[in-house]
């Protein structure tokens, strides 16, 4: 456990001061904009994996006759169809997984973040974080620990509006996913589950996963059309 207390500790100072710094142009949203800027930050740091799974998907894109041809050829030999997959990749130098780099190196910082809002206290202090709002909702509450107030009472309604931009932003970005086959239905849906996530993380983490989200979606359209050169 102290282990995990370290990277809280160390994310309240960097939330708190954020907010401090922000206070005089943000006013009672400093808080807010803290978790969006320290979500932007750890974001920037992991773009050079943005870029390689990008490349990666590229590559991807490029073999994909070559690997239905192999999933035609040994369809109904799988030992055989997973060794000349794997072969294909390492001869190109790519890796079905490339993709997902960015999302798994940034489950860290989610993890801390939520665990930062569902502390009540942070290196032997009271956690003042808890008690900051995003207009009626507290940042260290979920949904479920509001709907005792009614489905649209004003912290509800906060959390409704946050689950609406999620939805937003996982369609958009569904609709873009490149993956064919049997696989590719279920990329599509898989955006789809930051809107449940967030259902039962506290509020602060749910902006998170907006900001997060909406930087993927922003990042993808960059890489893909303007920084990766088209193979």
């Amino acid at each position: 456990m102290f282990l995990l207390d370290v990277p809280v500790s160390v994310a309240y100072d960097l939330v708190t001061g954020l907010a401090d710094a922000l206070s005089p142009v943000t006013g009672d949203l400093a808080t807010v904009a803290a978790i969006v800027v320290f979500t932007a930050a750890v974001r920037l740091v992991l773009l050079p994996l943005a870029v390689a799974a990008a490349r990666g998907e590229r590559t991807r894109m490029r073999l994909m006759p070559e690997l239905q041809a192999l999933q035609k050829k040994h369809s109904r030999d799988p030992q055989r169809l997973r060794r000349e997959t794997a072969t294909l990749y390492e001869k190109e130098g790519a890796t079905p997984l490339a993709g997902c780099l960015p999302m798994f190196a940034q489950l860290p910082f989610f993890f801390v973040m939520y665990r930062l809002f569902m502390s009540a206290t942070v290196a032997g202090h009271q956690n003042i974080l808890l008690s900051h709002t995003l207009l009626a909702a507290p940042l260290g509450q979920n949904w479920m620990s509001v709907l005792g107030a009614g489905l649209f009472s004003p912290a509800s309604l906060v959390f409704l509006g946050l689950f609406a931009l999620l939805a937003a932003v996982a369609w958009w970005s569904s609709r873009r996913v490149m993956a064919e086959g049997p696989m590719a239905n279920v990329a599509r849906l898989l955006p789809f589950g930051t809107v449940v996530t967030a259902a039962f993380v506290p509020l602060a983490a749910g902006i998170y996963l907006l900001t997060t989200t909406v930087w993927t979606a922003a990042e993808r359209a960059v890489l893909h059309r303007r920084v990766i050169a088209p193979v």
